[in-house]
């Protein structure tokens, strides 16, 4: 008996993982190295693609509870993330390289994961599957679950440009963290006066984008959290200092005063030799983005590793489609997983596959399926995938709202994020042992 798992990106090596670990054998198709996604550069599995961070690691942030649920719950993503950590302040991330190479060994060195390299165009009938194909699931693949469901929704992703260390002209810029929290190199801050930043927004928003015959370049529709940044500034003169440039927190020791408005840079691996422009996700033509980024005074003579891109992501309408164990309604033997289901972010997509994992075996065993609590992070975004009462369904990361109130309300934030955590694991705890 085996189980079939589509996909090695995070849903899907997490998936498989489960799985194996669980006693059943993988059949793991991934169509790489043959055939790559226009956003995809490496052979190997969970190659990250937006950002290097995994977001917050204290227990008292959505995402820091979304890892410490995955943590307890065996997952392979986090303990390997763990492992090839960088600096990045109050966040978890990792040396890309590191990562995908560590998880790629881990999974074709199990015994019971077999890895077929080869592009999938319909949907296997042959055993339990669990599709984790990713929100850029190739065009065959794509038109045949849109025939099987139907009202297939799209958005377009963004990803940020990468420099070299060494080109950064550190006497414009500044290593710090906000309010000197966590490593004080974790981020390399590039501030600009006033006069300065307003001359750059003057041409980030007129300057020239990358055709894309996909999309309506004037009005994507792309998700909130990966907001090309010349859209995104179209909002008004002051939208990036109070998102992506927002210089709160931050001191420039040149002026002794805090700047008008700053670009964090976040380095990409342990060596530190390349940094990420922070939230400065973009579809500007690669020679516009050299032009308009170099207007940034540490910027100026920046070698870009890697130019910010802009490509589909495809979900499906997963509360008119899917249980919350991640299984579809009309067919128990098949489970979706990753950010096809509308779950948004690297961990969150991880979660799904470790939760669609764990219940694919149990079908395979006739066993109950798996739900977590509510009161859990993960529990929390599996329901919202699966509620049918859900109008107008967009993507959802880890984040408090989505969990049930707390009995009694908590003014301070951090203190009600601590009681939203300690009542998470407490649910958690309670089950663990089923689950294992």
């Amino acid at each position: 008996m085996y189980i079939n798992v589509l996909g090695a990106g995070l849903a899907g090596c997490e998936a498989a993982w489960q799985i194996a670990e669980r006693g059943v054998n993988v059949r793991l198709y991934e169509m790489k190295p043959h055939k790559k996604t226009p956003a995809h550069k490496s052979d190997n599995f969970c190659e990250l693609i937006c950002s290097n961070s995994l977001k917050a690691s204290r227990l008292e942030s959505a995402a820091g509870l979304l890892k410490h649920e995955m943590r307890r719950l065996g997952s392979l993503l986090v303990t390997t993330a763990d492992g090839c950590s960088v600096p990045a302040g109050g966040a978890l991330a990792v040396d890309r390289d590191i990562f995908s190479a560590n998880v790629t060994n881990k999974i074709k060195n199990h015994p019971l994961i077999e890895v077929i390299e080869c592009e999938i165009t319909e949907l296997p009938g042959d055993a339990i599957t669990v599709i984790a194909t990713g929100p850029l699931t190739s065009d065959a693949l794509s038109e045949k679950i849109n025939k099987l469901f139907g009202g297939e929704l799209h958005f377009f992703d963004a990803a940020a440009p990468i420099v070299t260390a060494e080109s950064i002209d550190m006497k414009n810029a500044f290593a710090a963290s906000r309010y000197d929290r966590g490593e004080t190199d974790a981020y390399i801050n590039c501030p600009m006066n006033k006069e300065q930043y307003e001359a750059f927004y003057a041409e980030l928003v007129s300057a020239e984008r990358a055709p894309r015959h996909d999309v309506d370049v004037m009005n994507p529709k792309v998700y909130e959290g990966c907001m090309p940044v010349e859209i995104l500034a179209q909002r008004g003169l002051d939208t990036l200092r109070f998102g992506p440039m927002k210089p709160v927190g931050l001191r420039d020791p040149g002026t002794g005063h805090r700047p008008w408005a700053v670009l964090q840079l976040r380095t990409e691996n342990s060596e530190k030799s390349m940094y990420n422009l922070v939230g400065f996700q973009t579809n500007l033509k690669f020679s516009e983005q050299k032009r308009v980024f170099g207007m940034i005074p540490a910027l100026k003579n920046a070698e870009y590793v890697r130019y910010g891109v802009m490509h589909r992501n495809t979900f499906i309408d997963s509360p008119k489609i899917l249980n919350a164990d991640f299984s579809v309604r009309d067919n128990a033997d098949m489970f979706f997983a990753g950010q096809m289901t509308g779950v948004e972010g690297y961990m969150e997509s991880a979660a799904s596959g470790l939760i669609a994992g764990i219940n694919a075996v149990r079908r395979l065993e006739g066993k109950k399926s798996v739900i977590l609590p509510r009161e859990t992070m993960i529990g929390a975004l599996s329901d919202y995938i699966a509620n049918s009462q859900t109008k107008d369904f967009q993507p959802m990361g880890a984040n408090l709202g989505i969990l049930p109130p707390l009995e009694k309300y908590i003014r301070d934030k951090r203190e009600r994020a601590g009681k939203y955590a300690n009542r998470a694991l407490e649910c958690l705890d309670k089950i663990l042992g089923d689950i294992r």
